[in-house]
């Protein structure tokens, strides 16, 4: 009898101590964008050889529904810190093109501190800076499309309110570290030869072979791409002389395409044309067929077909009651 109450004790303290873990969470998330960075981020921040002030990179994509944040090693290049899963994120695969359209932009952004908003509706948010220089010169039209808090997406990426707290926070943290802006990679899907392959008969095929060329320049280098605009499309890393600009509508200039990049598209095209011989038509991913007209309220049944929303959450950004498991606590005194 009592080596059960000393167990049950034992487990009891043991659930105040997870509880009170429990509480500094939420006191963090009360905090907001003033919050510190979790133990175990900074942990595995030392872990992986990076400054908890070092610079930030983040790579995001559609189809896996998944934000990564990479980070500046002592070596200048850059690792993978955390890949987070996306809370929700509204239309289709393919670029933003129009204010109203409810499109989540593709495209590589730069982020600076004032696109940093540490007093959203929506919990926090991180501007992308859509429309870039690209954007404005295919006829791209919108704006405020965000990473942000709550789960509920139309036209941003929608994180849950603890996730967008550590990304604020690791941006904060960067910014106050000395980066003045980060690279924040957007893409349809991981471009590779398979998704290349599956996705060869969709209308934005060609607008993402351009974005594949930046990516694949990352993979290769591991460091933030330089990008520009000139000839209405994407150039990464070009080769500049002394007072050249680059003009979004102007000729691009003459740029010898590195080796070991060439060599990763001759595989990787090599790859894909080798996939799509093989494939059935069934394997071809087919576009989704429901539109949008500016200005029209959307139905809740056009609405629940555009959004691409973790399980466990509603319309409203809000978790369902009875998804929840139950806490190492709440187990103890059942």
């Amino acid at each position: 009898m009592i080596a059960k109450r000393l167990l049950t004790a034992a487990a009891l303290a043991a659930g105040l101590m997870l509880l009170s873990a429990c509480q500094e969470t939420i006191d963090d998330i009360a905090a907001g964008a003033d919050a510190p960075l979790p133990a175990k981020l900074v942990q595995d921040i030392k872990a992986k050889g990076m400054g908890v002030n070092a610079p930030i990179l983040v790579r995001l994509y559609k189809e896996e529904s998944e934000l990564e944040v990479w980070k500046q090693k002592t070596d200048g290049t850059y690792g993978l810190l955390k890949t987070y899963s996306i809370c929700a994120w509204s239309g289709r695969l393919g670029p933003k093109e129009k204010e109203g359209d409810r499109q989540a932009p593709e495209g590589f952004y730069t982020i600076t501190p004032g696109l940093m908003n540490p007093n959203s509706q929506y919990h926090l948010a991180i501007n992308t800076g859509y429309p870039n220089a690209y954007d404005r010169a295919n006829g791209g039209t919108g704006a405020n499309l965000m990473v942000h808090g709550s789960c509920n997406s139309s036209g941003c990426y929608a994180m849950d309110d603890v996730q967008m707290g550590e990304i604020f926070g690791l941006a904060r943290y960067a910014f106050k570290g000395g980066q003045r802006a980060f690279q924040f990679q957007a893409f349809p899907f991981r471009m590779t030869p398979k998704n290349m392959a599956r996705h060869r008969k969709s209308d934005h095929y060609a607008f993402w072979k351009m974005l594949k060329q930046g990516s694949d320049r990352f993979e290769l280098t591991h460091k933030p791409v330089e990008t520009g605009v000139c000839e209405r499309r994407y150039v990464f890393d070009p080769q500049l002389e002394d007072g050249q600009r680059l003009s979004p509508f102007g000729p691009c200039p003459t740029a010898e395409e590195p080796v070991e990049v060439a060599a990763k598209r001759i595989a990787d095209e090599a790859e894909e044309e080798r996939l799509v011989a093989a494939m059935e038509p069934t394997e071809f991913v087919t576009q989704a067929s429901y539109t949008y007209k500016t200005g029209t309220p959307i139905s809740a049944e056009a609405y629940a077909a555009e959004q691409h929303r973790r399980e466990g959450y509603d319309r409203l950004g809000k978790r369902i009651s009875g998804t929840r498991r139950p806490t190492t606590f709440e187990s103890l005194l059942k």
